[in-house]
């Protein structure tokens, strides 16, 4: 039984001038990042490689309406590297700029094309939470079916996963937060998962630590302390990332995408919306299994009693950084409690099977009323 793998080299600068000298970009590499990460951190340095920026063909998650867009636009010359720079939109469309004779993602999403892939890539994460470089998934919105879609095949895995703390230094309060959530709830659905193992917990449990102790951090001295925190921040990410590809992510996902497919909510608020309700259910259905192990570690960072409810003192942790809301004030309709749990059994099959314990339809009805 295979326990672990991980793939990418992982590497770490100060900054990116460092990355692009010893990596030794220039022609043939495509460079696919924001213009406001490229004013500041590369365009000084001159680069002879290929430059996309994401945001002129769309704004948001990413969809195959904008990868479409991007892909129609890459160079026709021969393209050696992929280089992708940015947060989780600009790293799942990377992921899908390395295969050959793609018109339409949505061919390598239904799988109807061979994944033939002519392209090197390099992954540099600009957000504390995807931890993206170092999986083998990518994962878009499809506008025709409105919900998101995952590919997972080892043809995504990056060649190299650089970490640059520097590039994060621009990322508003709100977007570090979601994404470093996004990043928490990674490592502790991989701790649960029927997958996790004795290498698995070891990431998942060191980001859980150093994500909770930065969040106690930034709240007694402030947003911008949080700044002081990137490389912590970045490497925990980094971790959860290696944990959950190896052990897979559950039901918390599952059940955020139809929230982030239907009302663009964007993908670490929704995860985190769904994070303590799902947890509750395991809680009540099998409290005596891993998710006791993980409470306990929980309990110990924010120094709880026996007696002290773990899921509701989270929520008021998270709570001081970003606000949880009802449901219905992203636009989700009653009836529509329904549709999502149905879209959720039909089209995530993928993420339902790392569940902690199964949980039935009526069951995720009620996580979905809870919230509404």
């Amino acid at each position: 039984m295979k326990n672990f793998q991980l793939v990418p080299q992982i590497h770490s600068f100060d900054n990116f001038k460092d990355f692009a000298e010893e990596f030794k970009i220039g022609e043939g590499d495509l460079v696919l990042t924001h213009q406001f990460i490229y004013e500041p951190f590369m365009k000084e340095l001159h680069l002879k490689s290929d430059f996309i920026f994401q945001e002129k063909y769309g704004f948001g998650e990413p969809s195959d309406e904008m990868i479409n867009k991007i892909i129609a636009e890459m160079p026709s010359k021969k393209i050696n590297r992929i280089i992708g720079v940015g947060g989780g939109t600009v790293i799942d469309i990377s992921k899908l700029m390395i295969f050959k004779d793609v018109v339409d993602c949505l061919d390598l999403f239904e799988k109807r094309i061979p994944l033939i892939r002519d392209k090197s890539l390099i992954i540099i994460p600009t957000t504390c939470g995807t931890g993206s470089e170092v999986t083998n998934i990518s994962i878009a919105e499809i506008k025709s079916k409105h919900t998101k879609m995952g590919l997972a095949t080892d043809e995504l895995f990056a060649n190299q996963a650089v970490l640059i703390p520097e590039l994060m230094k621009g990322l508003p309060f709100k977007f570090f937060v979601a994404s470093s959530i996004d990043a928490l709830i990674h490592a502790i659905e991989s701790y649960v998962s029927p997958k996790s193992n004795a290498y698995t917990e070891l990431f998942s449990i060191r980001a859980i630590e150093m994500i909770m102790k930065g969040y106690l951090e930034i709240i007694e001295k402030g947003e911008e302390y949080r700044l002081d925190l990137l490389k912590e921040f970045s490497t925990a990410s980094n971790y959860a990332g290696i944990a959950f590809a190896n052990a897979g992510v559950g039901a918390v996902h599952a059940m955020s995408y139809p929230l982030g497919g239907v009302y663009h909510v964007a993908h670490g608020e929704a995860n985190y919306h769904l994070f303590t309700e799902v947890f509750k259910m395991y809680n009540k259905k099998k409290p005596n299994g891993k998710i006791k192990e993980v409470t306990l570690i929980l309990k110990n960072i924010l120094n709880l009693s026996d007696g002290e409810d773990v899921y509701k003192e989270i929520e008021n942790v998270l709570n001081k950084l970003l606000m949880k809301r009802p449901l219905k004030e992203f636009g989700m309709k009653k009836e529509e409690i329904e549709l999502f749990t149905d879209s959720v059994i039909g089209k995530q099959q993928r993420l339902l099977v790392n569940n902690y314990v199964q949980l039935s339809r009526e069951e995720m009805i009620e996580i979905y009323k809870n919230l509404y």
